[in-house]
């Protein structure tokens, strides 16, 4: 792991020696985020097997960091769920989500998990494939998913070569590397805390191990049949930005009527692809022919918040829509890289995939997808359906849970990739919930305004919310051009 390491002299005087000897395994250190000053910590690994229904499984790491309890109250261990999936817990404590973690340490440990397959637990290789998409003319949908879909089926193959047992990729190993990890810090019960596919995890951990669970702070909640969005929920996200556009003057008079605009940009972008130049990470520049598919694939990466992506995505938008496309070509580049063959990584394209959904979802995605305005493309993993049917873990695991722990709910209504409808449906037979709308906030909600700790820290106090209802102000949707 790649935090500096300290001799345990240097550091006695920052814990006690009976929390030194606390639990086993674990390395103190100094922890470094960034803007703030380092605090110490504790490094910890465990093992445990990459497919428990394997009794030849071969043990894999698991590894966190531990920020121990500050608060005269000790409760249960708080652990947070980073979402993806793919995600890194301990990158989101160096980086985004800092200030959190130091302020829940009021009510126990706090614990920045990287889940299997992530950040500092990861020991899986990556797959570049044979599979190269055209980057000089254009393709059809179809023969784009097929070209995914034979890259998948390759990188299974070189994965089960390289050793990995690709059944153990899945929410409920997942969520049973979570209670090992309670039990190895030798807590009774534990607290999840986590957001988008953290709350998949968590869902499917009230069902598995509700008993062990004290209390669930969630946000931007993925349900467990919600893997893959509805596509005309993305149209419903749209009308609720269009609300937030028309409120500002200058923005509504650009804009115009949002849903139009997006509709003309494909409609031009399917006549006529566009030659494009991108501009690399690396500074290189890259020609590639822009296709309709291409934009409705940047769209649903950038519709999540309203702030850098939503209000971003319009003016690309409206740039395209007057024939100015070099903008695109400077935003494309920091995701794509035109050169590189299809390339998958193992954890987040089998965890989507076993979670799968249901023939009823699919139905209706399928249906919704023929008129949407980003069609299908919100979560690919749908398009890999039926491929590996010996990963699907099944319509009783896809089942909402029932539960009376406690849970705090936070929801953007400018989420733009699990929506407010869906979060409502993903919670409804929870009947210990408090559920709390962040007017004009997007899916990474949590840092968007000091009321959002506010109520974690009266909710973790056991008090009632004076509100279910937090406002914040809207970024500035005037293009900038």
């Amino acid at each position: 792991m790649k935090s500096r390491m300290f001799a345990g002299a240097l550091l006695a005087g920052v814990f006690s020696s009976a929390a030194i000897a606390q639990i086993s395994g674990e390395t103190a250190i100094e922890f470094d985020a960034k803007g703030a000053d380092p605090v110490a910590a504790f490094e910890g690994e465990f093992m445990v097997p990459e497919n428990r229904s394997n009794a030849d499984s071969r043990m894999i790491p698991i590894r966190y960091v531990r920020f121990p309890a500050t608060g005269d109250k000790k409760g249960p261990p708080i652990i947070y769920l980073a979402g993806g999936p793919g995600g890194s817990g301990i990158g989101t404590a160096k980086y985004r989500r800092f200030a959190m973690f130091m302020a829940l340490r009021a009510y126990g440990d706090v614990i920045a998990l990287d889940q299997r397959g992530t950040g500092a637990s990861n020991i899986l290789p990556g797959c570049n494939s044979s599979q190269q998409v055209p980057t000089d003319h254009a393709i059809s949908d179809d023969a784009y998913v097929a070209l995914h879909r034979a890259a998948l089926e390759e990188c299974v193959t070189f994965w089960q070569a390289e050793g990995v047992d690709i059944k153990g990729y899945n929410t409920l190993e997942n969520v049973r590397d979570v209670n090992a990890l309670r039990a190895h810090l030798g807590a009774e019960k534990m607290v999840l805390w986590g957001t988008s596919y953290g709350s998949h995890m968590a869902l499917a951990a009230l069902k598995e191990y509700g008993d062990r669970i004290e209390k669930v702070i969630l946000s931007s909640a993925e349900g467990l049949d919600q893997t893959v969005k509805l596509p005309a929920r993305t149209d419903a996200y749209l009308g609720r930005l269009q609300a937030a556009v028309d409120s500002q003057p200058a923005a509504k008079a650009a804009y115009g009527d949002i849903k139009a605009l997006i509709r003309r940009v494909h409609n031009k972008l399917d006549a006529d692809p566009i030659p494009l130049k991108v501009t690399l990470r690396d500074g290189a520049v890259e020609d590639m022919v822009f296709t309709r598919r291409d934009m409705q694939m940047v769209a649903s990466g950038m519709v999540s918040d309203p702030s850098w992506g939503a209000s971003r995505l319009l003016m690309l938008y409206l740039a395209l829509d007057n024939g100015v496309s070099a903008p695109l070509g400077d935003v494309l580049g920091r995701f794509i890289d035109p050169r590189e063959p299809i390339g998958m990584g193992p954890m987040g394209t089998l965890m989507d995939i076993a979670s799968g959904m249901t023939a009823g979802r699919k139905a209706l995605v399928t249906e919704q997808a023929k008129t949407a305005l980003l069609k299908d493309y919100l979560n690919f993993s749908y398009h890999y359906d039926g491929l590996l049917p010996e990963l699907d873990l099944g319509d009783a695991f896809r089942a909402k849970p029932i539960s009376d722990v406690p849970m705090l709910l936070f929801s953007g209504t400018l989420d733009g990739r699990t929506y407010l409808e869906g979060q409502a449906e993903a919670v409804e037979g929870l009947s210990n919930l408090t559920h709390i709308t962040v007017v004009n906030a997007g899916h990474n909600l949590y840092m968007s305004t000091p009321d959002v700790q506010a109520a974690i820290n009266r909710f973790m106090e056991g008090k009632a919310q004076p509100s279910n209802k937090i406002t914040i102000d809207l970024p500035d949707f005037t293009p900038k051009m």
